[in-house]
C-alpha cells in the first residue's frame, strides 16, 4: 500500500493540471501512479519527467532495445519493483523473455554498468568504467551516468513512497517480485 496517495487529478491545480496534460502529449504517455504521486509537487513532477529527455538521448546513443535493458539492469540492482515492472513489460512486449536475455559483449559491458552503479551506489570497479569509457565518448559516458542517477532516483522515489504497481502493469511482475 502506498505510503502517499497519487494525487486524483481532479483536485490537482491549474498548473499540475496543464504539466499532466503536457507531459501526456509531448511523450504520449499515461499518468502512472508514480506520476500522480510526484504530481502533489509540481517541481518535483517536473524534475522527475526530465527522464524522458534523457531517456530519449540514451535511445539515441545505446538503440532502443539496449536503452531500455540498461534502465532494466538499474532498477532490478535498486531493487524497485515498480520500476523493474515497467521495463519488464516493455522487455516482453518486445519479445524476449527477462530471465533469458541474450547480450552481445558489448550490451553486457552496459548491463553490467548499470548494474553495478545501482548495487554499488554509484562506486564502480575502475576497469569497468574504462571498458564502457573506451566505446563512448566523454559526453556520451556523462549521458550514460547521469540517466543512471536519474534512473536510480526514480527507483528511491518510488521505494520510498511505496508506490503501488499501477493495473496494467500487473500481469507483467516477476514471480520473484510478488
Amino acid at each position: 500500500m502506498a505510503r502517499i496517495d497519487p494525487l486524483a487529478e481532479e483536485d490537482a491545480p491549474a498548473p499540475v493540471k496543464d504539466a499532466l496534460d503536457g507531459h501526456r502529449l509531448k511523450y504520449n504517455a499515461r499518468i502512472t501512479n508514480m506520476k500522480a504521486t510526484l504530481a502533489h509537487s509540481l517541481p518535483a513532477f517536473e524534475v522527475y519527467m526530465e527522464w524522458y529527455r534523457l531517456y530519449e538521448r540514451i535511445g539515441e546513443i545505446l538503440g532502443h532495445r539496449l536503452a531500455y535493458l540498461f534502465a532494466y539492469s538499474i532498477s532490478e540492482g535498486s531493487d524497485c519493483p515498480l520500476c523493474t515492472t515497467f521495463f519488464r513489460k516493455i522487455i516482453i512486449d518486445n519479445g524476449e523473455d527477462p530471465e533469458d536475455i541474450r547480450f552481445t559483449e558489448d550490451e553486457q559491458m552496459v548491463m553490467d554498468l548499470g548494474s553495478a552503479i545501482s548495487l554499488h551506489h554509484g562506486k564502480i570497479d575502475s576497469a569497468l568504467f574504462e571498458r564502457v569509457s573506451s566505446q563512448y565518448s566523454t559526453a556520451q559516458m556523462v549521458e550514460l551516468v547521469a540517466f543512471a542517477g536519474q534512473m536510480v532516483a526514480t527507483n528511491i522515489f518510488s521505494n520510498v513512497t511505496e508506490t503501488d504497481i499501477d493495473e496494467y502493469l500487473q500481469t507483467y511482475i516477476s514471480f520473484t517480485d510478488k
